[in-house]
């Protein structure tokens, strides 16, 4: 049986920890390090080696996954491990702005060290299982020199050497998750202000999203990435003029039963702008022009 790469793992919250479970689950021999040693512990009994220091686990192996709360702690981590870091592979999988990512490229680069930058698209119940993937950009030799230790993780996506485009695409589908949740509440909220039961609405928002999805001539993301990419926006069975009377409608409904209605409004207002730039007879997905070269602040 070949010899998998051994493996530091550096933070041991949820993430950290289902990570450095599914490398040992994998075989790989894997140091774990963490600042609250305790947390080791299970990790331990189930083989994994306790590093005593910073310096300790970076000199273990290669290869090292870091999961921590921002990049900042990396830093403050990993600056006192000395020569540790020249020759190693930092895979960071810490959430942070995209700038701060491309500052951390060139810290790493400093002394020694490649870093590439993650950003794993599972909670820690979804690390290694079918499905899980992970955004990486930032050099992509030291990437594939240990993809197959990454690829325990989840499905390795390099989607370019732009260290911060790992992030942007992170932040991305992070805008599409938690817009769609909140989306749920808000509609949710709206059924339930009138009496009805709130799980009444769940079939329906099923079948929409389902439907958003879909490939065929009706898909409406396919349909939206398609204009996106022409920047060319046909409104003749649907303009933003009949789209931003509906937004008005709707964030009416809200206020009128009592609810927060910062939502509607701030859909109310992007189709309104795109309408005032001139878009009024295209599509709703003329907004994105306006979402591009947002207005100065303002008081409404």
């Amino acid at each position: 049986m070949a010899t998998r790469e051994p493996v530091t793992v550096i933070g041991l919250g949820p993430m950290g920890t289902a990570m450095a479970e599914s490398l040992l689950a994998a075989g790989h021999p894997t140091t774990v390090w963490n600042r609250t040693a305790s947390k080791a512990e299970p990790l331990v009994a189930r083989g994994a080696t306790q590093a005593a220091s910073p310096e300790e686990a970076l000199r273990a192996g290669e290869l090292i996954v870091i999961s921590l709360i921002d990049y900042a702690a990396m830093y403050d981590i990993l600056n006192t491990a000395g020569g540790a870091l020249s020759g190693r592979v930092l895979v960071n999988l810490s959430s942070g702005s995209p700038e701060e990512l491309r500052r951390a490229g060139g810290w790493a680069a400093e002394r020694g060290a490649q870093l590439v930058t993650g950003g794993i698209m599972v909670p820690p119940p979804g690390v290694g299982q079918p499905g899980a993937y992970v955004f990486y950009s930032g050099p992509e030799a030291p990437l594939r020199a240990h993809e197959e230790a990454l690829a325990v993780l989840g499905r390795v996506d390099h989607m370019g050497t732009d260290h911060g485009l790992s992030m942007l695409y992170y932040q991305a589908m992070l805008t599409l998750f938690t817009g769609t949740l909140v989306s749920q509440m808000y509609a949710t909220a709206l059924v339930a202000s009138g009496g009805d039961r709130p799980d009444r609405l769940h079939p329906y928002a099923a079948e929409l999203v389902a439907g958003l999805a879909d490939e065929g001539p009706m898909g409406y993301l396919r349909i939206v990435s398609e204009e996106l990419q022409a920047r060319s926006y046909s409104g003749e069975e649907n303009s933003l003029h009949m789209q931003a009377a509906s937004a008005r409608h709707v964030e009416e409904a809200y206020r009128e039963a009592g609810l927060d209605a910062e939502l509607p409004r701030a859909i109310r207002r992007l189709f309104e702008r795109a309408v005032d730039a001139g878009h009024g007879h295209h599509s709703l997905t003329a907004s994105y022009e306006v979402i591009e070269k947002p207005p100065a602040p303002s008081a409404d």
